[in-house]
């Protein structure tokens, strides 16, 4: 288990000037130079707006916190996030618009290139004591977003993302702990 902290994190502005996002992960795609083949990122939400088109990319989208947001798709589709923790699914190369439902917000994201795999996005919020057991997989992002997390004894920084590869990990989790977990699976070669 690899732990990244706030200072390997890439912040960046929106080019549409809605809002600034922080790249907790990116891994390069191995067969295209200037793609990723997984992203994991935290944006802040100034305003609504249209979506990026990412062409290929598959996106899962949480809302962390806010009040929340309606995106209009495309193809008629409406997609409400009003609570911490839902998450909604689809494509990157959808036409997407974005109403905010009351002020600025903060989501995670987790994108992946298609042709190089699949995953899941999920907000853990254990019982302070509680014991999180986070299973093997190709790649497991964890973004520690509050409270206490602890592994074996040692304590783990608060906004700190964790990074394991093919392996499980248990964290004990208190003082009101939230986390952020994305789990990824290569496609077969």
């Amino acid at each position: 288990m690899r732990v990244l902290s706030r200072q390997s994190f890439q912040d960046m502005p929106w080019a549409n000037g809605g809002g600034r996002t922080c790249e907790l992960f990116r891994l390069p795609h191995p067969d295209r130079r200037d793609a990723f083949a997984l992203r994991l990122s935290i944006a802040e939400v100034a305003e609504g707006g249209p979506f990026s088109h990412f062409a290929g990319v598959d996106r899962l989208l949480g809302l962390l916190e806010g009040e929340g947001m309606e995106l209009s798709l495309a193809d008629g589709r409406r997609l409400t996030l009003d609570a911490p923790g839902q998450v909604v699914a689809f494509t990157g190369e959808i036409g997407i618009q974005c109403r905010l439902l009351g002020g600025p917000l903060h989501d995670c994201n987790l994108m992946l290139a298609r042709d190089w795999g699949r995953g899941d996005l999920e907000r853990l919020s254990p019982a302070d004591g509680e014991t999180a057991r986070l299973e093997a997989a190709d790649l497991v992002l964890l973004y520690l977003q509050r409270g206490e997390w602890s592994r074996d004894g040692e304590d783990l920084p608060s906004g700190s993302l964790l990074l394991l590869e093919n392996e499980a990990a248990s964290l004990r989790a208190k003082d009101g702990a939230i986390a952020w977990l994305a789990t990824a699976r290569r496609l077969p070669a």
